[in-house]
């Protein structure tokens, strides 16, 4: 086998597949890719150091190159919305070679565009596509719209279907109000669970030892002065929550934001979803939001439930 094949480190030039090179057995063998797309970006694969750093490198199946790729995307955000060449090397790790190749073959593949007088680096179009795959295939998501539908007509107020994810929840359909609090908030925004009432409503359905574990895990942080972030007292508002079937936060994530949850169950009492409304302080008081949209969402995650039993 060639030299430059055995290097850890070196590049392997690949025409329409994934190689392995530098691991133990190799053999130089060309594995065939079959997700579209991903054999373009698979032909990039770095030159920087790092590959024999990363503390996933005795995972075998682990593909350094797509990794890398999906860090470069990863890399623009709200904050970062454009990027020079440099700042993505610095940002991701990767040396000018290997972030010019990789800005170079999402470019090419439709990920990326590129200012060509400043040669800056933006997201494009297409990378709304995964987020959209994900929805029209996501069984739950598609089952829970017409009564997230059916409670924003009823309630006008803000309607959201979030999705659990570790100690973090992820909004996967939003339904907004006219009187719109938190407009930054878009289908992807991530919160932390610990003081939302979604996240909240869905440790409550989870064992106890389960639940505290991911508290444990969590940054827990003071995001307002009502924000609850203790693990003893937190706890007790899950033993409530569950209690009741229902969770409640007041402005412990954003200011003035009143906010009531409910979970949504699998076949076997595990959640997997909450819906929540969310209105503000301005008007409502705590007690009649409660009073209120308890009953609703309650309803509501019953049906999605229900519905979504044979998932």
């Amino acid at each position: 086998m060639p030299q430059t094949a055995r290097a850890v480190g070196r590049r392997v030039e690949m025409e329409g597949g994934l190689a392995d090179t530098g691991r133990p057995g190799y053999t130089g063998r060309v594995l065939p890719c079959r997700l579209p797309g991903v054999e373009a970006i698979a032909k990039v694969t770095s030159l920087s150091s790092d590959d024999t750093k990363n503390p996933d490198d005795a995972d075998p199946l682990m593909v350094r190159s797509v990794e890398k790729a999906f860090r470069v995307l990863e890399a623009f955000d709200g904050t970062n919305r454009s990027l020079s060449l440099a700042q993505i090397g610095a940002n991701v790790g990767l040396d000018k070679s290997a972030a010019q190749r990789f800005t170079h073959t999402l470019n090419k593949l439709g990920y990326l565009q590129k200012d060509p007088v400043t040669k800056r680096f933006e997201l494009s179009l297409r990378s709304l596509e995964m987020a959209r795959h994900f929805i029209t295939a996501n069984p739950l998501v598609n089952q829970a719209m017409p009564y997230l539908l059916h409670l924003s007509r009823e309630t006008e107020e803000a309607v959201n279907l979030t999705l659990p994810d570790g100690a973090e929840i992820v909004f996967a359909a939003r339904f907004m109000s006219r009187h719109m609090l938190n407009t930054d908030v878009v289908v992807g925004t991530r919160m932390p669970a610990f003081c939302t009432a979604p996240g909240r409503a869905i440790l409550s359905r989870l064992p106890l030892t389960e639940a505290r574990s991911l508290l444990e895990r969590s940054p827990l942080q003071a995001f307002t002065p009502q924000t609850v972030h203790t693990v003893e007292a937190l706890v007790e508002r899950l033993e409530t929550a569950r209690n009741v079937g229902y969770a409640t936060t007041w402005g412990e994530f954003f200011p003035g934001d009143l906010s009531v949850a409910a979970a949504v169950l699998d076949q076997t009492g595990r959640p997997v979803a909450a819906v929540n409304i969310g209105v503000s302080n301005a008007r409502y008081t705590p007690e009649k939001a409660e009073e209120i949209f308890a009953p609703l969402v309650v309803a509501a995650t019953r049906s999605i439930s229900q519905a979504s039993s044979t998932f």
